[in-house]
């Protein structure tokens, strides 16, 4: 059985490298993985970042926002079985936890959810929540082995609130483990702890770097401090320098290995022999064959662009952390058993929600209120109710002329929005009611008008060009063919009332002008020669010349961006030559530095300074980074 630990620092970035989770995942052949820092939601848990084809998935996500933390770290772990139900495979588990404490709930039918774990009743539930809060750990049981995934706080000097976190993060951490192995639990702890234990597990460590609180905690935790726990990597590889697995990820330190090794695979409790108590028989010596890390995965690799020639230039593909792996051996099957409950599979939203015919139904009525609600919204000054008697205003058809039949009536605001038909019949609009008054929606469309808010912005959002306003539009083309014999019933029965009732007034040639250019359109979609009207001769000479105008004024706009562009363009082409030559030379390779902005919250917050371009690496080697620094400007300077 082969275990890898991965901080992939993102993991929809992971996936989005290797082309699919899949491959990720594929391409570390092994049987279980960890990953830490998915920086993923549980909203965000879709299905080509949790399920793969012969794999059962796990996760724990951010619960809180605090300080931003949404999304901030969160743990994984994939188990590559052949089958998820029904399966003796030592690698699919037969149980999962999410958290550690026992009240984020867990697969075990014999355990209640929201149960504090055994061994931590002395911590207070709010302590509890707090640190299984920020998704750091999934716990996966395979029979022979309890399998924890975590992902440790980190706590910069001097953030007080982040490092009584950590501490209680690992105090009540510890006290789990102890539960398990007086229980006879074997157990294995894998992920990036955040940890560098040693001096031999970091680059250039001070004289003090060992006396740090944490670092104390771990090493008390290992065997050769009397602690029931084995540092696997070490155990198999005492002696080994400059066996780092994270480097800083803005300073190019992967150039010359400038790291620590904070990514760790521990492992506690008897061998799985039945002679366990024998002199030498551990779990490290029985059933470790090998664990190291996989160099091959970092994102500088020998014969990649130098950082400082250019090379900064280039984006990196990949974590700043390394995967570690360990190779167990003599790992039996177990009894048969299936995917726990906890699995990605059964997630809401990657499995989906099952529908009742209750819900469906329910969902349908919703649908039919919401759409008399857009109605009646659409249209708050007239009063329209279906199969009744309504007052109903002149203003719904826009019929001003009495007398006029209601089903002529059309509203046609968008070719894109439904047409609303009011049906009916009536003879006298002043003051009685239309009966049997019904509004049709036209089947062709399924959206509902859109209020005069909506159309408010959708015009803003619309940059309108001179060309358009001589030209025809064609959404307005296909409207109006669309409603051809809502308007030419319209259009009759209007022409009638009018002949009943008064003449028609006599237009003027300027108007009549503007009428033959609107109905156009109308007039050739229906088939239908337009009468000879008095129109203005010069109508085609007018349209010519203001197309030409608008022609010419677009040319004379296009003109005055381009010319603006080229300034532009000119004038960040000085300020750069100007920031160049301001730009100071390192003292160590005369070299020309690089700027960086403070970002640590504090006195000099948001300042800029300049350091050595090149990488970061050991003092001893000259090709490194000289440490030169310089504030950027006197007002940046610290008082």
């Amino acid at each position: 059985m082969k275990i890898v630990t991965y901080n992939v620092n993102g993991l929809r970035q992971r996936v989005s490298q290797f082309g699919s989770l899949l491959k990720l995942l594929n391409s570390f052949d092994a049987d279980i993985i960890c990953i830490q820092e998915t920086k993923l939601r549980r909203q965000e848990l879709t299905a080509d970042l949790a399920i793969a084809d012969g794999y059962e998935s796990f996760f724990s996500c951010t619960r809180t926002s605090d300080k931003g933390r949404t999304g901030y770290s969160g743990v994984a772990t994939f188990c590559r079985v052949k089958s998820a139900f029904s399966s003796v495979e030592a690698a699919l588990p037969i149980a999962a936890e999410e958290g550690f404490t026992g009240l984020l709930g867990c697969s075990r039918k014999d355990e209640a959810a929201s149960a504090v774990a055994e061994g931590l009743v002395e911590f207070s539930r709010e302590e509890l929540l707090k640190v299984d809060s920020e998704g750091r750990c999934i716990i996966t049981d395979h029979g022979h082995f309890v399998l924890f995934n975590l992902y440790g706080p980190r706590a910069g000097d001097g953030d007080s609130e982040r490092i009584q976190f950590k501490l209680n993060f690992f105090k009540i951490l510890e006290k789990r483990w102890e539960s398990l192995l007086c229980r006879g639990r074997r157990i294995f702890v894998v992920g990036d702890l955040n940890i560098a234990p040693s001096a031999i597990d970091r680059c250039e460590a001070g004289p003090d770097f060992e006396k740090n609180e944490f670092r104390t905690w771990f090493r008390s935790m290992l065997v050769e401090s009397g602690g029931h726990f084995f540092d696997v990597f070490r155990a198999k590889n005492p002696n080994r320098r400059e066996a780092f697995t994270c480097w800083p990820s803005n300073t190019g330190a992967e150039q010359f290995n400038y790291g620590t090794r904070i990514d760790h695979i521990l492992c506690a409790g008897p061998c799985l022999h039945e002679g366990h108590d024998v002199e030498g028989h551990n779990l490290v010596t029985c059933h470790v064959k090998e664990c190291d890390i996989l160099t091959e995965y970092k994102r500088w690799k020998p014969g990649s662009a130098t950082r400082w020639k250019g090379g900064w230039n280039i984006k990196l593909e990949g974590s700043d952390h390394a995967p570690v792996y360990m190779c167990l051996r003599e790992i039996p099957d177990v009894p048969e058993h299936s995917s726990p409950s906890l699995a990605a599979r059964y997630l809401p939203m990657v499995h989906g929600l099952q529908q009742t015919l209750v819900s469906v139904l329910m969902r349908r009525q919703a649908t039919k209120q919401v759409k008399s609600d857009v109605v009646s919204s659409s249209f708050p000054d007239e009063s329209i109710i279906s199969g009744g008697c309504s007052h109903v205003k002149r203003s719904i058809a826009n019929c001003d002329v009495s007398g006029t039949d209601i089903s002529c009536c059309s509203l046609d605001q968008d070719s894109r929005n439904p047409i609303l038909k009011v049906v009916g019949h009536s003879e006298d609009l002043k003051e009685e009611a239309a009966c049997s008054t019904t509004i049709v929606f036209n089947e062709e469309y399924g959206s509902p008008l859109p209020n005069k808010r909506t159309r408010k912005r959708a015009r803003k959002s619309q940059q309108l060009s001179l060309r358009s306003f001589f030209q025809k539009s064609q959404n307005l083309d296909d409207g109006i063919e669309n409603s051809t014999n809502d308007i030419s019933t319209s259009q009759t029965g209007v022409l009638n009332s009018n002949n009943q009732s008064q003449e028609a007034p006599l237009m003027d040639d300027r108007r009549c002008s503007s009428m033959q250019n609107d109905t156009n359109g109308i007039s050739s979609s229906q088939g239908q020669e337009e009468p000879d009207r008095p129109c203005s001769p010069t109508q085609n000479n007018t349209n010519g010349n203001a197309s030409s105008q608008g022609q010419e004024e677009q040319d004379g706009s296009r003109y005055l961006e381009k010319q603006k562009k080229s300034d532009a363009l000119l004038e960040w082409q000085r300020i750069q030559q100007l920031m160049q030559n301001s730009i100071p030379l390192c003292k160590g390779h005369r070299e020309p530095c690089v700027s960086r902005v403070v970002k640590k919250p504090g006195p000099n917050f948001g300042h800029r300074f300049y350091v050595c371009a090149r990488a970061e690496g050991p003092s001893s080697n000259p090709e490194a980074n000289c440490g030169y620094f310089r504030w950027a400007s006197t007002k940046s300077r610290p008082k």
